[in-house]
């Protein structure tokens, strides 16, 4: 695997549903589209490995969602945060680059978010690769306990455990690190530069909101869940299984669905391409990448 100097790393913004949206690109617009959907607390940037060893084989797009990363909301736009309000802008965004065709690589958030896609565009979707994104119930680990408090019970008191126990340097570099057999493997500028930017005036609330939404996701799992069983894309369910936040049993599920589908874990935390990402491109090769062409 060698970055392709032909086709380098582009960093551009796209208007999407009145929203300014960050997008990193790489590859030749002629090979197969994977779309590289991110998740919390994170952005595009936690991509930035990934795309040059991949970028000789598929045209890349990795945006970051409203919230995120270096995509721009205006306050006028009066945004709903909301996971049907991040996939509406996702969809707006597919269109505005007019992506007829593409895989998806799902991560965290980007899994709800990327799922709605798959439902208002199933026949787009060419393969789907799964990085400790969840769409059933089983996948839900311990580490959501505040949150569903939160959920059950949404009262300032629980906002407030949510937002102590979670939106601080602490709390995101915990995530970066928990399950990784060697920590000092993992490096510092993903978990700094998103607890940066989400110091930014108003974030800690866009996130409060999302979480508590993100009981919704669990009500869509069946429709997630029929999307597989009836087009059975391509499916790599590649997880680290030491994630707290979503387990094992999340990724054998997919199976279930997609009896097709690979399903691997690997001896990692949360965030796996920070520690498995030359393995993980690997695995897109083989198994996404024969796959589509």
């Amino acid at each position: 695997m060698t970055a392709n100097t032909h086709f380098p790393v582009r960093y551009q913004y796209a208007d999407a549903d009145g929203v300014k949206m960050f997008y990193r690109e790489a590859g030749n617009p002629e090979n197969p589209v994977l779309l590289l959907l991110h998740g919390f607390p994170s952005s595009s940037h936690q991509f930035r490995e990934l795309i040059p060893l991949l970028a000789d084989k598929f045209h890349l797009i990795a945006p970051d969602l409203p919230g995120f990363g270096f995509t721009e909301v205006l306050a006028e736009r009066d945004y709903n945060y909301s996971f049907d309000g991040l996939a509406n802008t996702l969809i707006a965004f597919v269109d505005a680059l007019n992506l007829q065709r593409f895989a998806m690589y799902v991560f965290d958030y980007g899994a709800p978010t990327g799922l709605r896609l798959a439902l208002h565009y199933p026949q787009r979707v060419s393969g789907f690769i799964s990085q400790n994104g969840n769409a059933y119930l089983e996948g839900l680990g311990d580490a959501w306990a505040p949150v569903q408090a939160y959920w059950q019970e949404p009262t300032a008191e629980n906002r407030q455990i949510v937002h102590d126990t979670i939106l601080n340097l602490e709390g995101t570099k915990w995530q970066y690190l928990h399950g990784a057999r060697d920590p000092e493997t993992v490096a510092p500028e993903g978990y700094q530069l998103d607890t940066l930017l989400m110091e930014r005036p108003g974030n800690k609330a866009i996130q409060l909101d999302l979480f508590l939404d993100y009981a919704n996701n669990l009500k869509r799992y069946p429709e997630f869940q029929a999307f597989f069983r009836t087009h059975q894309p391509p499916a790599l369910i590649i997880w680290g299984e030491h994630d707290p936040f979503f387990i094992p049993p999340g990724a054998h599920a997919y199976k279930r669905d997609n009896p097709n589908a690979v399903v691997e874990l690997l001896d990692t935390g949360h965030f796996a391409l920070e520690t498995h990402v030359g393995y993980i491109a690997q695995r897109i090769r083989d198994v996404i990448g024969n796959a589509i062409g």
